[in-house]
């Protein structure tokens, strides 16, 4: 069975630090596409970061970019989210996802990601 578990959530304050982990079920994973995504209450689910299976690409929502930092771990089967400077603004449920579109530039698009985690609450307090 394929899956995807996030951890590391928590309540900070705003220009404090947390590091999200990813993990997953299989090694198949490590050629696999793996995006975070992030949803506040009321909104809907937003891109956030996405690194591409060999972790050479790259990509960020603006707003985070400078801040967040997305990393893997292939021989862990694991992807990592750094995010430092936080602000109130970034309080959200965050899901790790994987794209098993194999050779295509990563996308940013939450329908393109095939399997998802359960997510982690990353509260940021002002």
């Amino acid at each position: 069975q394929e899956w995807l578990a996030e951890s590391g959530g928590g309540l900070v304050q705003a220009g404090g630090s947390l590091k999200l982990s990813c993990v997953a079920s299989r090694r198949t994973f490590n050629s696999y596409t793996i995006g975070w995504f992030r949803q506040a209450p009321g909104k809907e689910r937003e891109f956030v970061a996405t690194i591409s299976a060999s972790g050479s690409t790259t990509k960020y929502k603006e707003s985070v970019k400078g801040r967040f930092t997305i990393s893997r771990d292939n021989t862990k089967v694991s992807v990592y989210l750094q995010m430092n400077s936080l602000k109130p603004e970034d309080t959200a449920i965050y899901y790790c996802a994987a794209d098993k579109l194999i050779g295509v530039e990563p996308h940013t698009a939450p329908h393109e990601y095939d399997y998802w985690g359960q997510g982690t609450q990353v509260t940021v307090s002002s």
